[in-house]
């Protein structure tokens, strides 16, 4: 979540004045103002380009010095504005163009907008790439700054940015070498999954490993019943539900003066929690006939596997089994809600809803798409399904 100081936050549900604010540049150095009619945001954890948006413009600058789908980014903000205090902004995005509509018989123009990780995405490798062993750290920086030159790169805390990657080939997708994918092999790469993390652009276009997020993190807002919560539709599906991982890598070969690597693993991940509907039982992988044992009739094991030649050592590979646990249980239950928008609300935040009067249930924020200046906000959140 964005920081936003006090006085702001307690009016949020009150007497505050929101607008959207914009500003382009095609040098990513000078900022010009636009005038925006409306400005829709959508942060999806889900999605490739964490946030994205879609604009309403009046009268922009067209063309090679003004709004084009070649070199304009844009950054987004709301204004929010409290008695006696000076406006405050909240950045909401910093984008590239995607498509652009002429729209009020030419006074208009309709423009969508794709985060940061387009230009990634877009900057494909030329020809095949060895990439040398060195910390994932530098690995990520170089891949990113060759892309996008103003870039830096935000590691959060409980990410191992110093990890050291072993060689490894990117056919051509620099954008799956970083957050994950396969090369024409079929062998798993991503620096962020091997680290257990995963990689965005955040609301102000800075590039950012973070861990994956769970339920135990830290609870960053609580939404009380009634306190604009408003007709709570819950849902579940079973749909990507995995909960036992088997995590296999292997040793630096360079690392460790030989001429073959050594493979690391399998090491297996499960749901351990027997309060848990996704339980595996006691030990899935030594002991499965455990849960017949026991009466556990409801045990149902749900196995994937994950191998990557980036996860070297026995810790890391658990280290990966646990982030991919985590987003593999959290999709079991889902709670979509209504609320007074929280502009610092982001992708990935654990927060607390009151669903009915004195339950509380903890979510991970899936997707918290709203229209800027507006006073509520819509989020989709997954949270794991526990036995009462």
């Amino acid at each position: 979540m964005q920081r936003i100081p006090t006085a702001i936050l307690r009016a949020l549900t009150g007497a505050v004045r929101r607008r959207p604010v914009a500003e382009y540049s095609n040098d990513g150095t000078t900022w010009l103002p636009l005038t925006v009619g409306a400005a829709d945001v959508r942060p999806d954890r889900t999605a490739e380009c964490r946030w994205s948006a879609g604009l309403e413009l009046l009268d922009p600058p067209v063309g090679r010095s003004g709004i084009n789908t070649v070199s304009t980014q844009v950054r987004l903000f709301e204004e929010l504005t409290v008695s006696r205090a000076d406006p405050y902004r909240v950045p909401a995005g910093r984008y590239v163009v995607d498509t652009t509509k002429r729209t009020l018989r030419g006074r208009g123009l309709s423009v969508e907008l794709l985060g940061v990780e387009d230009i990634v995405r877009g900057a494909a490798l030329p020809v095949a790439r060895t990439v040398a062993s060195d910390s994932a750290r530098t690995i990520a920086q170089t891949l990113i700054a060759e892309a996008v030159p103003w870039a830096v790169v935000a590691w959060r805390d409980g990410v191992a940015a110093d990890t050291k990657i072993p060689s490894f080939v990117i056919d051509d997708d620099r954008w799956q070498a970083l957050s994950g994918g396969t090369d024409s092999a079929g062998t798993s790469t991503g620096i962020a999954p091997a680290l257990g993390a995963e990689v965005f652009a955040d609301p102000r276009g800075i590039m950012t490993v973070a861990p994956v997020p769970t339920l135990e993190d830290p609870v960053v807002w609580e939404l009380p019943f009634g306190e604009g919560l408003v007709e709570p539709e819950a849902g579940q599906s079973s749909e990507n539900l995995v909960n036992v991982w088997v995590i296999e890598g292997e040793e630096d070969a360079a690392a460790e003066s030989s001429t073959a690597a050594a493979p690391v693993g399998p090491v297996y991940v499960w749901d351990d929690d027997p309060a848990s509907l996704t339980y595996a039982g006691p030990d899935p992988v030594t002991d499965p006939l455990a849960p017949q044992r026991e009466g556990l009739a409801w045990v149902r094991p749900r196995v994937a596997r994950y191998s990557s030649p980036l996860i070297t050592t026995t810790a890391q590979a658990y280290t990966a089994g646990r982030a991919k646990l985590a987003d593999s249980l959290r999709v079991q239950a889902t709670l979509t809600f209504t609320a007074y928008a929280h502009p610092g609300l982001e992708p990935g935040d654990v927060v607390r809803v009151e669903t009915e009067p004195g339950v509380w249930e903890r979510h991970i924020i899936d997707a918290c798409p709203r229209t800027l200046g507006a006073a509520t906000m819509s989020c989709q959140t997954r949270t794991s399904t526990r036995r009462l």
